[in-house]
């Protein structure tokens, strides 16, 4: 008999309890939401759970907060174990529903530190939300953090669009960059691993 692994597990980290202590149900400002995102993504990689990425799914309408995620990737050795990968998981969980869109289900919509790679461009594609809050979409990430996001097609906003999903960017973006430029300062200083930073090479 082949004897291989049947299942794998992700989960938040511990220290998300700390982190959310406090935080209201319901943030109804964009950048009340943001500003969460940022403060999740920096607290993980200085946590070395993984990159300085993190996200969380909302109630599009009220801004009813349905769950959050941070990269996980380093912690629970799993290459898919993304921000945006997580938090739309546990929304699913949370609603009963692969569908974030249903027809049963209020509009939700996904806030994420910066625009998804090309693994989460799917994932959120898929996941039935009708926005997409970014905090930013140029190069500057892969500049600063090193990392390879991947070959994402230049019409990417658009082919949300046409799906019905909203791109709403530049929410703090200059916070985004702080996060981006600490995470950079500790890549340098060979603190941190960076875990793709193949960019295409082999």
């Amino acid at each position: 008999m082949i004897d291989i692994a049947k299942e794998y597990r992700l989960a938040l980290p511990a220290w998300i309890d700390e982190e959310l202590a406090g935080v209201p149900a319901v943030l109804p400002g964009r950048e009340e939401r943001m500003r969460l995102v940022h403060r999740l993504a920096d607290r993980n990689w200085r946590a070395g759970d993984g990159g300085p990425f993190a996200a969380l799914v909302a109630e599009r309408d009220t801004g009813r907060i349905v769950s959050v995620g941070v990269n996980v990737v380093l912690a629970a050795g799993v290459s898919s174990a993304h921000a945006e990968v997580l938090a739309l998981a546990l929304a699913q969980r949370a609603t009963g529903s692969w569908d974030l869109g249903g027809e049963h289900l209020p509009a939700h919509e996904l806030v994420v530190n910066w625009r998804p790679c090309v693994q989460c461009y799917g994932a959120t594609l898929w996941s039935g939300v009708q926005r997409l809050v970014i905090a930013g979409a140029g190069p500057e990430l892969e500049e600063l953090t090193t990392f390879d996001e991947g070959p994402l097609r230049t019409d990417w906003a658009e082919q949300f669009e046409e799906r019905g999903i909203e791109v709403v960017g530049d929410v703090l973006r200059e916070e985004a960059l702080t996060v981006f430029r600490a995470y950079r300062e500790a890549v340098d200083a060979g603190d941190v691993v960076v875990y793709n930073a193949r960019g295409g090479s082999k």
